[in-house]
C-alpha cells in the first residue's frame, strides 16, 4: 500500500450525508406508516362493530378484508425500510472504522517521514544508532529488539545497538545460522506466525528485518518481545517495518563511511602534521 492510497476516499463523508438523509426519511415514513396502521385498525374495529349492529353487509366485509390486506403491506414495507436503515448503518460503522484506521496509518507515517529526516540529517555513527532504536520503540513498539550489521572482514553479523538485551548477550552470527543467519543470506523480511507464544530465542527471533542497500544486506533488525501494550502486529506494522528497514540501512552505511573518511582524514592529518615537524 503507497502512500498515496492512504489518503482518504472522498465517498466516506457522501455516504455518511446520504446515510443520514435515508435515515431522516426512514424515521418519518416509519411514522407515517405507524399513523396509517392506527387509522385502518380503527377503522376496522367500526366496521366490526357495523357488522355487528348492522347485520352483516356483504360490502362491509370486503372492505374489512381489503383494510386487513393494506395492513399487511404497510407491516412488510415498514420491515423493509427498517432492514435498509439497518445494513446502511452497519456500512457507516464499517466507513468509520475504516477512516480511524486510515487517521493512525497516515499519523504513523508522517512519524516516521520526521523520524526519517532526522535519520538523515545526521552522519555519526552512534547518533544514527540512537535514532533508529528510537523508531523501533515508538513506532513499531517493540520491548527488547538489536540492531546487527554485518563485519565486512569476517562476515559476522554482530550487534551495535540493542534494548532490553544485552550486547554482549547477542551473538555472532555467520550467513545461513538460525533465522538471522538466513534472513541475511535471502534477504526476506521474517514474522513469528504466533506473536503471543514466541519464546525468546537469540539465534531465531520473532521478527528479523533485512537491512539491504539495493540488493546487499549489510545488517538486520531483530525483535524479540513487543511493548506490554501490542499483542500483535497491525497491518500498517508491515509497511513500517519495511520503510524502516529501507532508511535505516541508507543512514547506517553513510555514516560508517563518514566514520571511515573521518578516521582517515585524522590519520593522514596527523602523518602530515608529523612530517611537518
Amino acid at each position: 500500500m503507497s502512500i498515496d492510497d492512504k489518503v482518504e476516499e472522498p465517498g466516506v463523508h457522501v455516504r455518511a450525508d446520504e446515510f443520514l438523509q435515508l435515515f431522516k426519511k426512514g424515521a418519518e415514513f416509519t411514522q407515517d406508516l405507524l399513523k396509517e396502521n392506527e387509522r385502518l385498525r380503527y377503522r376496522i374495529l367500526q366496521l366490526e362493530e357495523e357488522l355487528r349492529t348492522g347485520g352483516g353487509s356483504t360490502s362491509l366485509a370486503d372492505e374489512n378484508r381489503q383494510l386487513a390486506t393494506r395492513i399487511e403491506e404497510l407491516e412488510r414495507e415498514k420491515e423493509e425500510i427498517l432492514g435498509r436503515i439497518r445494513q446502511i448503518e452497519d456500512e457507516n460503522n464499517d466507513f468509520a472504522t475504516r477512516y480511524v484506521e486510515i487517521e493512525e496509518e497516515n499519523n504513523n507515517l508522517a512519524n516516521l517521514y520526521i523520524a526519517s529526516y532526522q535519520l538523515h540529517s545526521i552522519l555519526d555513527f552512534d547518533d544514527v544508532l540512537k535514532v533508529i532504536t528510537e523508531i523501533i520503540i515508538n513506532l513499531i513498539g517493540a520491548e527488547e529488539f538489536a540492531v546487527m550489521v554485518t563485519d565486512e572482514r569476517t562476515g559476522l553479523l554482530s550487534a551495535v545497538a540493542s534494548e532490553g538485551v544485552a550486547l554482549d548477550e547477542m551473538p555472532k552470527v555467520r550467513p545461513g545460522e538460525g533465522q538471522i543467519g538466513t534472513i541475511a543470506s535471502t534477504g526476506e523480511n521474517y514474522f513469528a506466525g504466533d506473536p503471543a507464544g514466541y519464546v525468546r530465542d537469540l539465534l531465531n527471533p520473532m521478527v528479523c528485518i533485512p537491512l539491504k542497500i539495493k540488493e546487499q544486506v549489510i545488517g538486520v533488525i531483530v525483535i524479540y518481545k513487543l511493548l506490554i501494550q501490542k499483542k500483535t502486529f497491525a497491518p500498517v506494522d508491515y509497511e513500517l517495518f519495511t520503510l524502516l528497514a529501507g532508511h535505516a540501512a541508507t543512514a547506517i552505511f553513510s555514516s560508517k563511511l563518514y566514520s571511515d573518511s573521518e578516521r582517515k582524514r585524522s590519520t593522514m592529518q596527523g602523518f602530515i602534521n608529523l612530517l611537518t615537524k
